[in-house]
C-alpha cells in the first residue's frame, strides 16, 4: 500500500509540473503579454505607449529569456507565490481563493445531482420489461449529452426564472440562486454517467450468473441491486473521477449564463487580460482536483470489488 500511495504521489507531482508547464508555455505563445494589456488600461494593447510598455515588462520581467522567466516562475511556484495581478497588485492566489467557494459548491452540488440522476436513469433503462420503455429511455442519456451547456441554462431560464419565475436568473446567494446552475451542470455529465452504467449494466445482466440468480427465483429489483449493480458500477466509477474535473471546466459556461462570481468567470477574464499568474493558479488547482480525485476512486475501488484486493495480493505473491 505504502509503495502505491508513495507511485501515486510521485505521479500526482508529475500531472500538477506537466500542467504547470504546459499553461505557462501557451500562455506566452499567445500575442500580447501583462505589459501592453496594463500600460493600455483595459482598452486597445496596441494603442499603449510603447515607452510605458517597456517599463511593465522589464518590471515584470517579460524582458528575459523565457527558459529565465519560466525557471523563476516556478520556483516562486514551490512556495506558493504564484505572482501578483498585474491590474489589482493582489495575489493571484488570494484572488482565485476569494471566489473559489462559489465554483466549489456548485461543482459539489451538479456532481451529486449528476450521480443520483444519472444513477436512476441507468436503472430505470434496464429494469422495465416492455422493450420500447427500455429504448424510450435509453436514448435520453445521449440526448441530455449532445445537448450544449449554455443552450440548457437559457431554456431553465427562460422556463423558470422569466416564465414561472421561482429561481432568480442571476447572482449567487441563497439555495435558490444555486439550483437552476446546478441543474444545467449536471445534466451533461448525468447524461454521460446514465450512458456509462446503463451499457454496463445491459452487459452483465447477460452473464450467466445472472440466469442463475434468476434461475433461483430472485425478482429483478434484487437482481440488479444485489447482483448486478455492484459488478457493473466499477466502469463508471472511472469515469466520475475523469468527470469531476469537466465540472470545474464547465463552471466558465455555467457561471456566465447565470453571472455568478466563480473561478470560471474569473478565468475567462484573466486570460483577456493575460493574467499568466491567475491562470496558473487554476491550472494546477484543477490538475490537483483531477489527481485527488483519481486517487479516491482507486481507493474504492477495492470496497466495490474484493476481486481487486485479491487480484493485487497474487500479483505480489
Amino acid at each position: 500500500m505504502y509503495r502505491y500511495l508513495g507511485r501515486r504521489l510521485l505521479q500526482g507531482v508529475f500531472v500538477l509540473w506537466a500542467a504547470y508547464t504546459l499553461s505557462f508555455l501557451i500562455l506566452y505563445l499567445l500575442p500580447g503579454d501583462a505589459a501592453s494589456v496594463a500600460a493600455a488600461g483595459g482598452g486597445d494593447a496596441s494603442s499603449a505607449d510603447p515607452a510605458l510598455v517597456a517599463r511593465l515588462r522589464h518590471e515584470y520581467g517579460l524582458d528575459q529569456p523565457l527558459w529565465l522567466q519560466y525557471l523563476h516562475a516556478l520556483g516562486r511556484a514551490l512556495t506558493g507565490d504564484f505572482g501578483a495581478d498585474p491590474q489589482t497588485g493582489q495575489s493571484a492566489l488570494r484572488a482565485v481563493t476569494q471566489v473559489l467557494p462559489g465554483t466549489l459548491t456548485l461543482a459539489g452540488a451538479a456532481l451529486v445531482l449528476a450521480v443520483v440522476v444519472g444513477l436512476l436513469l441507468a436503472i430505470a433503462s434496464t429494469f422495465p420489461r416492455a422493450s420500447w420503455l427500455r429504448q424510450a429511455l435509453s436514448a435520453l442519456p445521449p440526448l441530455g449529452a449532445a445537448v450544449p451547456v449554455f443552450w440548457i441554462g437559457l431554456l431553465l431560464l427562460q422556463a423558470f426564472s422569466f416564465h414561472l419565475r421561482w429561481f432568480p436568473s442571476v447572482g449567487g446567494d441563497g439555495f435558490r440562486s444555486l439550483v437552476l446552475p446546478a441543474v444545467t451542470l449536471a445534466v451533461p455529465t448525468g447524461a454521460y454517467i446514465a450512458q456509462l452504467l446503463s451499457r454496463s449494466l445491459r452487459l452483465t445482466l447477460g452473464r450467466p450468473y445472472i440466469e442463475l440468480v434468476r434461475a433461483k427465483g430472485a425478482g429483478e429489483a434484487r437482481v440488479h441491486f444485489a447482483h448486478a449493480l455492484r459488478n457493473a458500477v466499477l466502469p463508471t466509477l472511472t469515469m466520475v473521477g475523469v468527470l469531476v474535473g469537466n465540472l470545474l471546466a464547465g463552471t466558465v459556461v455555467t457561471e456566465t449564463v447565470f453571472s455568478r462570481t466563480g473561478v470560471g468567470r474569473l478565468v475567462v477574464q484573466a486570460v483577456g487580460d493575460r493574467d499568466l499568474p491567475v491562470v496558473q493558479v487554476v491550472v494546477v488547482f484543477a490538475a490537483l482536483v483531477f489527481v485527488v480525485s483519481s486517487l479516491v476512486i482507486d481507493l474504492i475501488y477495492p470496497l466495490v470489488d474484493r476481486r481487486i484486493v485479491l487480484g493485487r495480493a497474487v500479483a505480489t505473491a
